[in-house]
């Protein structure tokens, strides 16, 4: 009797239990389309269904005048909204919080009911750099929006790296460091990523105090709503990367400085605890406790400690124990815990790790307990070079983005292909699918493409193209599906080598810019033609679409015009180097323009949201510093690596680059004498150093005119340069 009762009591609390949880999933799910729009709230409602297989599933139908939407889970609920939001509304959510979601007049019913599964169960998304080259200054309005569209995407598996200083600022007193000592030890808040994985300490600091408590405050939003979301933040765990003032209070143990990077001075190059050293389990306990104590766990780190930095030894015995060692100091803490590893050391330094010294590493650690992050599968699929990582499961990774380049770039098709491949060829050592994109961009379709790879829609390349075109028109629109037809099959399907922006971001150079274009230039100006032939643009992506084109076009021309004045000079030709001349600074004036159209096309918009962030006018002006330098001379020899052909940096910075290069042209060219380039750079360069250090206003803003009709202006004024440039390219 007694055994009976406890049966139904344990029945009726996991019972009760279960309908907690469906309660609360779909609560957060209505919130996330609170959130979007009121409007759209009133037309759908959320139901809890079982998982299939455990993996994800969603339901979308029509029923009593409300679009139903099932889900195993909040997350998957948030899938099954996207999916109406895409195809039905024919509309597209913004990644950023400034723009706002664009519903037809009338929300459509669902003609078909739909049941769609997850192929895999892992879904990542971000990279460490995404914090500088996007996310530094970010607060939680930004945050809110972009967990909502991982949401809608199908993210489960975030990165989530924000506020971490203040774990180690904790960890780092409390061994006995000063104040002074530790925030000297960090970088500026956007070249944190790079401080993170071990690359460089101590560049553009010391840090503000007041950035620790702040970012603090903000991790603890951010996890709490990805996990109300459904998604297993990634937080980090310590690697071995160590102060070298630590030294001195611990003059016994093996610590060791890693390579250099980057042509980064000696002096900011980083140290790295050998994992068999007693203190290093100290640390790595002082650390997670901490970190739990002020964030919680899912039990998932990220951990990566010789990121493009060569570790101290590369005998696979070495290699073998340091992960050993690193997963015993993990699980002494922590019984459950996962380790993720970024794959990209597999792909940067891949001379050096080969499959011998690589088993070795990844062995170290039981099986299924890393998860390898394969980084960058649409070039280099390193599974396929290292025999499915041994044994360890692995995510397969679209890059896309390097150093938020605003370029047109993507490659989606054979992306998407190779997907397929690895799906059916894999097996069940493949568990997820996703992006570790550098920078956001503006243009967010590569990064869906990807996503939505992860769901069995089992679409043909024509709905692919079809159902993006018609939401980035609001519309079913013939010269859209047009224009991403050839996008999607011509223009984005390139080999990967054209990430760098346009020349006109490059530091000028005579006679050095071999930048070969690798699409079909004809192509790319006839996808703009049909986006021009539209009637009207009506949506926020389709203003981005315009910009994204308009602007490599025009960055191409530049290419050819700055060759012509190359050779003009090379020939003595006054009068062709001054028609060249005059036609780059037209583009350059015009580059600046067409970035007006959209705030996130910006310089106006970085800055200010760094400012924003600063309590006082030494900290704005210190957070103005750092967002200026990462997106120009970044620091070691990676100056240009983050250019963006932005309203406002285009004219205020990267003219004023071209304008000492063209002034020391004419002035050799009027002379007979040769160029200078050594006093070329020497003034260039003293030009970027204040730039990088004013805190002039920039002149900058988004344009309230229309974007149609200013491109069409384009167009027109550039048409016999377009065209001819377009067939002898």
């Amino acid at each position: 009797m007694i055994k009976r009762l406890i049966i139904t009591i344990m029945a009726l609390l996991a019972a009760i239990t279960a309908y907690s949880q469906a309660n609360d999933n779909t609560r957060q799910a209505m919130d996330l389309a609170q959130r979007l729009s009121p409007v759209l709230a009133a037309k759908v409602e959320f139901h809890q269904i079982d998982a299939e297989q455990r993996r994800d599933v969603f339901t979308l139908e029509s029923r009593g005048g409300k679009v139903a939407i099932g889900g195993n889970n909040a997350g998957a609920m948030a899938v099954g909204l996207n999916r109406y939001l895409n195809r039905y509304c024919k509309t597209t959510v913004s990644w950023y919080a400034d723009v706002p979601l664009q519903l037809p007049k009338v929300l459509p019913d669902v003609p078909a009911a739909e049941r769609v599964t997850a192929r895999v169960p892992q879904r990542f998304f971000l990279n460490y750099c995404t914090w500088g080259y996007t996310m530094p200054f970010w607060q939680w309005r930004d945050w809110e929006r972009f967990i909502d569209w991982m949401a809608l995407n199908g993210v489960n598996l975030p990165l989530a790296i924000t506020g971490q200083e203040a774990v180690w600022y904790n960890v780092w007193t409390r061994l006995g460091m000063s104040d002074k000592q530790v925030r000297d030890y960090f970088t500026g808040p956007a070249y944190l990523p790079w401080h993170r994985m071990a690359n460089i300490d101590g560049w553009c600091g010391p840090m503000p105090k007041e950035w620790l408590d702040g970012q603090t405050a903000l991790q603890q939003r951010i996890v709490e709503r990805e996990r109300a979301l459904n998604m297993r933040p990634v937080l980090p765990a310590f690697a071995g990367h160590v102060p070298g003032a630590l030294r001195e209070l611990f003059p016994d143990a093996d610590i060791q400085a890693l390579g250099s990077w980057a042509g980064f001075d000696e002096q900011y190059r980083t140290c790295f605890l050998n994992s068999e050293d007693p203190l290093y389990s100290r640390i790595q306990r002082l650390f997670l406790e901490e970190q739990t104590r002020l964030f919680g766990t899912d039990h998932i780190y990220g951990i990566d400690p010789f990121n493009e930095v060569d570790p101290p030894s590369f005998e696979p015995e070495y290699l073998n124990k340091v992960s050993k060692h690193i997963y015993e100091s993990l699980t002494a803490v922590d019984p459950q815990a996962e380790w993720l590893q970024m794959a990209w050391f597999l792909y940067y330094q891949r001379k050096d790790y080969t499959q011998e010294r690589t088993r070795a590493m990844l062995t170290g650690v039981p099986q299924g307990k890393m998860t390898m992050l394969d980084y960058y599968c649409e070039y280099k699929e390193m599974w396929r070079e290292h025999e499915g990582f041994y044994g360890q499961p692995f995510i397969w990774c679209y890059l896309g983005n390097f150093g938020g380049n605003t370029n047109v770039q993507g490659r989606v098709k054979e992306a998407g292909q190779r997907i397929e491949r690895a799906l059916a060829e894999c097996g069940d050592n493949l568990v997820g699918i996703g992006s570790t994109l550098e920078g956001l961009d503006v243009q967010q379709f590569p990064y869906e493409y990807i996503l939505e790879k992860a769901w069995d829609y089992a679409k043909t390349d024509e709905q692919v193209v079809n159902e993006l075109a018609d939401r980035h028109a609001g519309c079913e629109s013939q010269p859209a599906r047009d224009a991403w037809r050839l996008l999607y099959d011509s223009v984005l399907d390139i080999t990967p080598g054209n990430f760098a922006a346009p020349l006109p971001c490059s530091y000028p150079t005579l006679g050095k810019e071999n930048r070969p274009v690798k699409y079909k230039p004809d192509e790319l100006l006839a996808v703009w033609d049909l986006l021009l032939a539209q009637d009207k643009v009506s949506t926020d992506a389709m203003t981005i679409d315009l910009i994204w084109v308009g602007r490599q076009l025009l960055g191409d021309l530049f290419m050819t015009e700055k060759q012509a004045m190359d050779k003009a000079y090379e020939q003595r030709d006054k009068t062709a180097f001054y028609a060249h001349s005059d036609l780059l600074y037209e583009i350059l004036s015009d580059l600046d323009i067409l970035g007006s159209f959209h705030p996130q096309a910006t310089l106006g918009h970085w800055l200010r949201q760094a400012r924003d962030l600063g309590k006082s006018p030494q900290v704005k002006d210190y957070y103005e510093m750092n967002a200026r330098r990462l997106i120009t001379t970044w620091g070691g020899s990676l100056n240009d690596y983050a250019c963006r052909n932005w309203n406002g940096l285009m004219w205020d910075y990267y003219a004023k680059r071209w304008e000492n290069y063209i002034r020391e042209l004419t002035v050799a060219l009027l002379s007979g004498k040769d160029f200078d380039e050594a006093h070329y750079r020497a003034i260039t360069d003293k030009f970027q150093e204040r730039w990088v250090t004013s805190t002039e206003e920039v002149i900058c803003g988004t344009s309230d005119d229309d974007i149609l009709t200013f491109s069409r202006h384009l167009r027109e004024k550039y048409r016999e340069a377009l065209d001819h440039a377009s067939q002898n390219n």
